[in-house]
Order: structure tokens, then sequence, then C-alpha cells
């Protein structure tokens, strides 16, 4: 069978082909999904950091911060822990992923479903586009936040058709090198974003922040213009109703070779289980259904523990945190510059080793060296900030350091693999359904760490950092005996694991699953 492949327990799958550069340029279009993700995610916290922006927009903060006496002031007033506490700040952060889980929920999830990956991914270029030229132009609180909102709605349908788009286009082999790259151009939006925000520093007039929130529209016009030339996925075209034909001459120049035949049949057996259901909303059987129980599972857990870690808390508020440690504004952009570059270096490093190593091995390396930062991180903070004062040059070098270790580990683990795990495990008939439950869930937790971590530093001080270590542990473990192994197998027959498994099996029933996968073809 030329189309297929072996693995080492001797389990027929299908799905090879090799990679083509039609289907490389289709990903890295795609991926600029997550280079909109990623500038926005530090785009927000350097402009934060900025005292012109506070100053036109937020001036109760900088007020804070003149109290609390910065880089050894030593007056008293605000607590270090407390000198960019204010909830109308925070509101900027959060309301993009307000309205981005609105959208996920009402609306993306319906146009990804029946309109296609690619229509979704326009769709969210134009409303990014949109909110990024409100927000270089904001005159007020409310036009800025007015500009966050309509990123969240472009964030709101990319985040749930770029993944999908990734998983069903890359070869199996390889899959999880591909939708890895969405967190590689996350990395390269942040460093764009951090670079950006440290140049306009220095801008005389105040106005760089300006230029630093209407650049964020550059991304998304190369996904918006870029989506417009992509085909559709093979997988959303059955879905579509698509003849057989037209879909298998798509398959044949993706995967760049003829006998695609079994890939084929897989994906329209997988549609017959969407019709099979009679209509029912996606949505419902996920929720529903026993035989979902684990993909679910990993659609709300998976999102939910990754902005548990605390990693957006440091994203969003990386600048503000190196300054309440005592460094001025351009040394905490700079720092945070070095910090984004080695984070990226360590997702290019998981394109690599997920498809050789697994899921498993590098999330549960990847916890570890996260659960020790993030609790030396705390330690270093209880131990040498206090309420006033700044702490010395080698603490905050240190924290830095300690820092840059906890994003190395979440860059080559969680940060990929969040965006991987859900969009492959999920079947056809409910993938659409699933991915706005995974889009949802990150975003909820993304606006409850975005809107309470300033508050929570405020009143937990260094103990912020034991908390998101305990979800560490936490999540850690739940890899360790939850999650089967995924790397290889082609998308359509993903399902077969949970049969496998010692907990799933048992929750989903063996007859269940095999009498799902009888479909007629």
């Amino acid at each position: 069978m030329a189309a297929g492949f072996v693995d080492d327990e001797g389990r027929r799958r299908s799905g090879g082909g090799r990679v083509t550069a039609f289907v490389a340029l289709s990903c890295a279009t795609a991926a600029m999904g997550g280079a909109i993700y990623g500038y926005d995610i530090s785009i927000a916290g350097g402009v934060s950091s900025m005292e012109p922006f506070l100053r036109d927009f937020f001036p109760d903060v900088l007020r804070q911060m003149a109290g609390g006496g910065f880089a050894g002031g030593g007056a008293r007033g605000v607590s270090n822990y407390c000198k960019f506490d204010s909830q109308l700040l925070t509101l900027f952060t959060s309301s993009l992923y307000i309205s981005g889980l609105l959208t996920a929920v009402l609306l993306a999830s319906w146009v990804t479903a029946s309109r296609g990956r690619r229509a979704s991914m326009i769709l969210g270029g134009f409303a990014y586009i949109a909110g990024a030229a409100v927000n270089g132009a904001a005159v007020n609180v409310s036009m800025a936040i007015l500009g966050r909102a309509l990123l969240g709605v472009g964030l709101g349908f990319t985040t749930q058709s770029v993944p999908l788009y990734m998983a069903e286009m890359a070869p199996a082999r390889y899959r999880g090198a591909f939708s890895n790259g969405i967190q590689f151009s996350l990395c390269l939006g942040a460093l764009a974003a951090t670079t950006v925000n440290f140049a306009v520093e220095k801008i005389r007039g105040g106005w760089g922040w300006r230029l630093s929130l209407a650049l964020a529209g550059v991304p998304a016009v190369f996904l918006t213009v870029g989506a417009v030339f992509l085909p559709e996925t093979p997988n959303s075209l059955v879905q579509q109703g698509k003849d057989r034909d037209t879909v298998k001459a798509l398959l044949q120049r993706i995967r760049g070779v003829d006998a695609v035949d079994d890939e084929l049949d897989e994906i329209v057996a997988a549609n017959a289980a969407a019709a099979a259901a009679q209509g029912e909303n996606g949505l419902w059987l996920i929720l529903s259904r026993r035989r979902y129980r684990p993909q679910l599972a990993m659609a709300v857990l998976i999102p939910a523990f990754t902005q548990l870690t605390g990693i957006n808390a440091i994203g969003f508020y990386l600048p503000v945190l190196l300054r309440t440690v005592g460094m001025g504004e351009s040394a905490a952009l700079l720092a945070t510059v070095i910090l984004v570059v080695v984070s990226s270096a360590s997702t290019l490093a998981s394109m690599f080793l997920v498809d050789r190593f697994g899921r498993r091995a590098l999330l549960l390396a990847g916890g570890a060296q996260m659960l020790v930062s993030e609790a030396l991180i705390g330690g270093v903070m209880a131990a040498k900030l206090g309420d006033d004062g700044a702490p010395s040059k080698a603490c905050a070098t240190l924290l830095v350091v300690l820092i840059g270790v906890y994003s190395t580990g979440f860059g080559w683990s969680w940060g990929p693999l969040s965006w991987l795990v859900p969009s492959e495990v999920l079947p056809l008939e409910v993938r659409s359904a699933g991915q706005s439950v995974a889009v949802a869930t990150c975003f909820a937790l993304t606006v409850l760490v975005a809107q309470c971590f300033l508050a929570a530093l405020c009143r937990m001080k260094a103990w912020i950092f034991f908390f998101f270590a305990g979800w560490i542990a936490a999540m850690t473990a739940f890899v360790y005996f939850l999650l089967p192994e995924t790397k290889g197998i082609p998308i359509e027959q993903v399902g077969s694991v949970w049969e496998e498994h010692w907990f799933w099996r048992r929750i989903v029933g063996t007859d269940e699953i095999h009498a799902s996968s009888k479909l007629p073809k």
C-alpha cells in the first residue's frame, strides 16, 4: 500500500506522502495566525509599561509608580508589588480575550465548520486589521478598549481555524512539527512586538506606543492576503459535500503522491460519522456523548492548564514585572527581547523533537523544568523583594535568568503542544465544535489571569508564583496518567488510542468505538 505505513506495534496506518512545497507554504501562511496572537500578547505588556501611554490613558498608575519609588528611590508609598494594580489597565489587556471568547463560542465554530477553515481565517484577518487601526488612532480609554475588542474578534476566528487547518494539511508523520509551527510563529510575533516596543520607547514626543499598536496589523495583512490564495483542507471539503474527484485531486497535490485513496476513505468515513449523527449539533455531541469524554477532557484541560502555568501573566506583564523588581523602562524592554529570543529558539527545537520523542515526553520534561524554575522565582522574590526599596542588580539578573529557564521549558513543551494535542485528537464530526471549546477555555482562563494577575501580585506578592507552580505539578501528573501518545497516527485514526488506554477505555467503552468506526464509506 503506497500511501501507508506500519508503526512499531504493527498497527496499520495510512496517510503517508511527502512534505511538498505546496503544503509547506500553505501551513506557513496559516501560521501567521500564531504571529498575530504572539504580537498581541507581548505588545500589550510593553505598551502598558511605557510612561507616555500611561500618562495619556492611565495617569493613576503613573502616580502609583512615582509613589512607590522605582530604582532605589526608597520612598514610602505604594508597595513594589502594587504599583501597576489597576483594573482599568488590566481591562485594556483582557478585553481582547472577552470578545475572542464570545466570537469563538457564538460564531467562529459555525463558520469554520460550514464555510471552511480558510473563510474563518480571512474573516479573522480583516477584524484584526480593523482593531489594529483603531488602537493606533485611539484618543481615549474607550477607543483603546474597542480596538482591543476588535482584535479579539479576529483572534476568535483565527485560533478556531488555524490549528485545524495545520493539523489537517500536514502529513501524519510530520503533523507535530507543522502544528508546532503555530507556536514558533507566535514566538516570532512576540519577538517582533518586544523589539518594536524597545525601539519606539525612545521616540521623542511620546507617540511611539501608537506605532506599536498599529503595527499589529502587519501579520494580519499577511494572513488575510495569503488565506485568499490558500486551498481549503480536504477534510473540510468533504464536510461541505464536495465530490470525491475534486477532493482526491487536491489531496494528491497536497501529499505529492497518487496513492491517496486510503487517506481519502478515512476522511469520508469520518464525515459519515457526522452524517450518522442525524444533524445533531457538534457542540451538543461532544458535550453529551460518552464516547467523546476523552476529547472533551483534552479540549478543556490542556488549554486550561496552559493558562494556569502563569505563562500569559508573564507574557502580558513581563516588562511590568521587571520594573517591579527594580529595572528601568529601557532595561526591562531589552530584557524582554532577550527572553523572547530564548523562548523562540526553544520552540524551534520542539519542531524537530515532537515527532521523534512524542508529545508525552516533551510535556513531562517541560513541566518538570517549569515547576522548578517557577518555584525558584517565587523563592527569590519572597526573600529579596520587599514592599519598598529596590532589590540588588544581582537579584534582578537572577530573576531574568530564572524567567528565561521557565520560558524555555514552556517554549519546547506546553506552548506548542497546547495547540497540537486538542486539534489532533478531535474526530471530524466534532472537530470544529471541540476546537471552539478549546479556544473558549483558553480565552476564559486568559481573561481570568489577565484581569486578576496584577491584583493577585499586589495581594499574594511572591506567593503568586507558588500558586502557579502548584498547577504545573497538577498538569504534569495529568499528562503522566491520562494523556496517551498520538505521534505518527493519521488524524482520522487517532480515536483508536482511547480504547487502548488504561483509564479512558473504561469511560468510552470499546463497543461504542468499534460501532462508530464501522460506518459506511
